[in-house]
């Protein structure tokens, strides 16, 4: 009984907390929420159509890696809500510039396209995004609700 009360005052506690960093790893296709250095959740991903390395340009459909901020949100968009990563930064430019290309940009976290809502967990079959991550709708829902502008993401390979 005493394990259920404290299991139930965890999960009331971590459920009023924002998070405060948002860790993506792409070989675990992993998006995970932190609140002071504790896990708030874990989702599943799926990722640019190429999902090894590093993004280099626009339509190489690369996730990036890097440390960006998640800096705006459109909730009126062709997919289900979409937080905005501030890729490319100062040096994605720049090396995107000495290899005279365009480094591409509109990087999001999102759900589902409009209207294919119902895919639910089997879009994580396939990377299927053009550098974005994404989520399933439900899934969206929390990650928008929990995360603030402002809050700074990592993505690592």
């Amino acid at each position: 009984m005493i394990l259920v009360l404290l299991i139930g005052m965890l999960a009331a506690e971590i459920g009023t907390s924002k998070a405060d960093h948002v860790v993506i790893v792409k070989s675990e296709h992993a998006l995970t929420l932190l609140s002071k250095g504790k896990v708030l959740r874990v989702y599943k991903v799926a990722l640019g159509g190429a999902p090894v390395g590093a993004k280099e340009q626009e339509g190489d459909h690369k996730t990036p890696e890097g440390h960006y901020v998640l800096d705006r949100r459109n909730a009126k968009t062709r997919f289900y809500k979409s937080i905005h990563v501030s890729y490319p930064d100062g040096e994605d430019k720049k090396q995107a510039a000495g290899r005279g290309v365009a480094p591409g940009g509109d990087i999001m976290i999102h759900g589902l396209p409009n209207g294919f809502g119902w895919l639910g967990e089997t879009h994580r079959v396939h990377d299927w995004t053009d550098g974005c991550v994404a989520v399933t709708n439900a899934e969206m829902d929390e990650i928008w609700d929990l995360v603030p502008d402002g809050t700074p993401v990592d993505i690592r390979p």
